[in-house]
């Protein structure tokens, strides 16, 4: 006799339309007639989803593609930071490159509107899937994000890229600098600047800042420097110009 009991699959959802997760929550109820599921939670927007998450994870997060402010991409992005980061499964209404692009990829995907069956296959697989990786979710986003993210205390927080005022390089992280504070990141500086080349400009080779945070110039480099430094609006700290961005950054200035 097997006495194994089969845990519930744990299931969140994200969608900023109140009817989609109504929709949604009707069709898990059906599909725990044949299948051991539990819906952890439901949230309307990026922050919200990565708050809920980090508080209590969930193995799959069904999630719309189309969003404000944040799109379903790009929050997978930000969900791939958690501790244990949910295999996703996104939701649409038809976007033929989506489609083609999560096909191309085997990206599991739900086209509305939903049917139970299709719901029920797309869980049954789930469980034995593993979360989709930060460089396919890339590849899948030719724009750049709105947001960066850092892990803090278990937690992923969202910094709104327009927020930026710089981004240092520091051995394996990234500072990224606001009005408010400080924030660490693990990414690379050179994929930050390929990727918000027309927000920032490099001023060092571990520096860019953003070009609207730019307020003037003044002497007084370090040694070895250009002998120019940059001043920023909304905080004090000035930072070096290198001899070799000094012409290009002077030009953005």
């Amino acid at each position: 006799m097997n006495d194994t009991i089969t845990m519930p699959l744990t299931v969140f959802i994200v969608d900023d339309e109140a009817p989609a997760r109504n929709r949604l929550k009707e069709l898990l109820a059906d599909c725990e007639a044949q299948f051991p599921l539990q819906l952890t939670g439901e949230a309307g927007n990026g922050q919200e989803a990565l708050d809920k998450l980090a508080e209590r994870p969930a193995e799959v997060v069904l999630m719309d593609i189309r969003m404000p402010q944040m799109d379903g991409i790009e929050l997978a992005r930000h969900l791939n930071k958690l501790e244990h980061p949910p295999v996703i499964i996104f939701t649409t209404a038809y976007d033929a490159y989506a489609i083609q692009a999560f096909e191309q990829r085997a990206i599991d995907y739900l086209l509305k509107p939903i049917r139970l069956g299709r719901l029920f296959d797309a869980l049954s697989r789930a469980r034995d899937s593993v979360p989709i990786r930060t460089e396919v979710l890339q590849e899948l986003t030719p724009e750049p994000r709105s947001f960066l993210s850092a892990h803090e205390r278990g937690k992923v927080l969202l910094i709104p890229v327009e927020k930026v005022i710089y981004l240092r390089a520091e051995m394996k992280y990234v500072t990224v600098r606001t009005v408010e504070r400080e924030y660490l990141i693990e990414e690379s500086l050179t994929a930050l600047e390929k990727e918000f080349a027309t927000r920032f400009v490099r001023t060092h080779r571990s520096c860019l800042v953003a070009k609207s945070a730019i307020a003037g110039f003044e002497k007084g480099g370090e040694e070895g420097e250009s002998g120019w430094v940059m001043k920023l609006n909304g905080i004090e700290e000035r930072l070096p110009i290198s001899r070799r961005q000094l012409a290009s950054v002077k030009g953005k200035g």
